[in-house]
Order: C-alpha cells, then structure tokens, then sequence
C-alpha cells in the first residue's frame, strides 16, 4: 500500500465495539468489493469495502471478515478469509498478503484461504440464531449493479431459511459517524496534502490553462505524497461551469477576468477530504466576484460556529438558510417580496443555493450516518455554502472540514488559505 502503516488497535478496537451490537449467538460476515469490469478484459481500480476496511484494515479483494463472538471455539470468533496466492498471480499481479502479514495489519489471529470459507462456515452457522449481512443503505445511493454482498444475501436467505437474517448496516453507520482517535490523523493527512495541492494551484493558475492541466497539477501532488488520487472525481469549473454543481468535463480555457471553482481533494488510506475553494484566473476578484465570495465566507464561518454538540441536522440547515436568504438579499438577487411569497418547500434563497451545507466525511466522502441523531463529538462534517448566478456567469463554494468536539468545534482545514486577500496576496507572490 501507499500509505503508512495504521496500527491495528483502531481495527481491534472497531470489531469490539462492533460486537456489543451484535444480538445473542450471532455470525457477522463482512465482504470485499467486487473488482468491477469494464469492456474486453478491463476492470476498474479496486476500492476496497469500507466497511470491512473498518473492521480489518485489510485493502485487497476476495477478503471476508466473519465476526461470532458467541463462538463456542474461541478461534472462531474472529476469522479472516483471504485470496491465497501462487506464483502465476505473484507474477501477473505482485503481492498478497501473507497469513502473517493480515494478522499483523488486522489482529485477527484465525485467518484462512477464501476457498475454505463455505466449509468453515457451515461449521458456525448452525450455532448460530441471527446473521448480519451487508448492504448499502446510503440514502442518496442510487444502486443498478448487483454488489457481492447483494449475491451473498440472496444466496444466503435460500441456503438457511429458518435463520433470523438482520441488517448490519445500521450498525456501521452507528459506529462510523463518530471518528476513533487513530482515524483522526489519516482524516488529517488527506487534508494535509490537499492543501499543499492547493497552495501548488496558487502559483500555476493564470489566463490561459486549461482545466485539466490544473488537474494534473492536482494528481502529481496527490500520488507523490502517497495518495492514490482524488477523494472523489474533480471538479475544476472556471467561469459559468462553476454554476453546474457537479460539473466534470474539465476540459475548458480559463479566461482573464472569471473565477474558477475547484472542488477537489485527496484520500489517504482510504480516508477522504473534501475541499472546495473558488480563486481568480487573473489574480485579482473584482469588486462583484468579491462582493459574492465574501458572502459566502460569511456564511460558511456562521454555519461552521453552529457545528456543535447537541445540533440536528434539519434545524441546522434550516438556520443556514436564513443566514443566506439574508445574504442573497443583501446581494440584491432576491427581494423581500421573494421572501414573503415564497414555496415554504423550496424557499427563495434556493434559486441560488439549492444544495446542502454539510455532509458526514470520513472513509465515504459523503459518509454514513444518521440525520436524524444528534450532533456529537467526533463527528466529522463539511461546511459547504455557495452561490451560483448563472446570469452572471459565477458560482462561489466555499468548504472546510469541520471535527465536533464536547467543547465546540476545531476547523481541520484552517491552514488551507480561504481568505480572499490572503488567496490574492499567494496567487500574486
């Protein structure tokens, strides 16, 4: 892997409090992605399943991790099934892991080949009652291929019909919204090389690039820091592009005198950050594009001060709206005769703020977890506010990463410059 090593107490650790959710006398199985194809003898690059990365810290395919902590043979109750190796796929595809390595990089001692996994597991199954599989239930995931896990499930429900089959992703959205101590510094090392991406762009962008040599910009400063990449396809957006906002083309001239939106950020062992940022082709904002940014900044620093303890989701983007609709007034896009008639259903400020400002972040950039709960500590969100006028061909984003804590909140972006003279003063250094 890219990555330094993650000590193995953060996997230990999320396997134990997984457990304590786990009903009486029940199996738990955890499987990879699959390797997804493209055309002729192509595939996609593996991503690994993050939920089984939570609970193992194991990046490669055909793993599974089955979890009985009622196990009657104390050996089983963590086991970890791997793809074995052979000198045909050393040569073809490099290394494997070893038994000895996965115990190592996952703490579970029980580990065997995936071969043996149907043959081990009808030893389990039957001293069992319930069986937590997996599915995603990311509520804006929009799923038209089947996933391994959705095979297993069907394959599963015919094989033993008579056990209690339960969701495990409730509970992995449960346990992931709130971010252990060992994943903070990885959650940091994304942000980390994003902003020296960032502060490379400063110095590059000028009239005349393309968007896509800023990209490139992006990528070498990402895979040279041990990144594999962007956290998520980047969005580099120069003038009315911007106001398209999940605009991916980035193939355009960026002209004197617009301003460029960049929603783009790095991963780093497998955890992502998520910044956006929109800086002056030329320089220099005109008293226009200012007039907009620093609305927006103005809303992205009260919105940030509301991320605290003890929030809920709804109440918070329905004070953010306010602050907008202040905001959009004040920029004379809307009036208060738009306020006073508006859809109580798409308020008035939408026509040019129609997305969400917060999202969980984590292994998922658009993480798991429940809007409905409670803001707590060691969460993780964005704050991302913005403006598009199309008419005028702008759009501003603004966005930082944002830990909560029990004593309010620590802007884990707050080296990354945001600050309109200071993104002037580097870009004309």
């Amino acid at each position: 892997m890219k990555y330094h090593p993650i000590p193995n107490t953060l996997f230990i650790k999320n396997r134990q409090r997984l457990s304590t959710l786990l009903k009486p006398k029940s199996i738990a199985i955890l499987h990879s992605n699959d390797v997804l194809p493209t055309n002729a003898d192509g595939t996609l690059r593996f991503r690994q399943n993050n939920d089984l990365f939570y609970v193992s810290g194991i990046d490669q395919e055909e793993s599974i991790v089955v979890l009985f902590p009622d196990a009657p043979d104390e050996k089983h109750r963590e086991i970890l099934f791997l793809r074995e190796t052979n000198e045909h796929i050393a040569v073809w595809e490099g290394y494997k892991y070893t038994k000895e390595h996965a115990r190592e990089v996952s703490g579970i001692q029980t580990v065997y080949w995936t071969r043996q996994f149907d043959s081990i597991l009808r030893t389990l199954i039957f001293e069992a009652e319930h069986i937590y599989l997996n599915t995603n239930e990311h509520t804006r995931a929009d799923i038209i291929v089947e996933s391994r896990d959705a095979r297993f499930i069907k394959q599963y429900q015919e094989r033993f019909p008579l056990h209690q089959f339960e969701r495990l992703a409730p509970l992995m959205h449960n346990l992931r919204a709130i971010k252990q101590s060992e994943e903070i510094p990885l959650l940091q090392e994304a942000m980390r090389i994003t902003e020296d991406g960032f502060r490379r762009l400063l110095k590059f962008v000028k009239p005349g690039v393309w968007e896509y040599e800023i990209e490139a910009e992006l990528l070498h400063e990402f895979v040279r820091q041990r990144s594999k990449g962007f956290a998520y396809e980047p969005i580099i957006a120069t003038g009315a592009n911007a106001c398209v906002l999940h605009y991916l083309s980035n193939d355009q001239q960026c002209q004197p005198g617009e301003v460029i939106l960049l929603d783009v950020a790095a991963e780093y062992a497998n955890y992502n950050a998520d910044l956006t940022r929109s800086i002056p082709v030329s320089g220099r904002y005109t008293p226009r594009q200012r007039e907009v940014y620093e609305a927006v900044h103005r809303v992205m620093k009260e919105a940030t001060a509301m991320l605290v303890p003890g929030n809920l989701w709804d109440e918070y983007h329905k004070e953010v709206g306010k602050i907008m609709e202040s905001e959009l007034k004040g920029l004379g896009l809307i009036t208060q005769h738009d306020i006073n008639h508006q859809d109580p259903d798409w308020p008035a400020y939408k026509k040019y703020f129609m997305h969400g400002t917060s999202h969980f972040l984590g292994l998922d950039v658009h993480d798991v977890g429940s809007k409905y709960r409670r803001f707590e500590a060691g969460m993780v969100f964005t704050c991302e506010p913005g403006i598009y006028i199309p008419e005028e061909k702008l759009g501003i984003r603004l966005e930082n990463n944002i830990l909560i804590t029990e004593t309010g909140n620590v802007d884990m972006m707050a080296n990354i410059p945001v600050d309109a003279d200071e993104i002037e003063a580097l870009m004309n250094a």
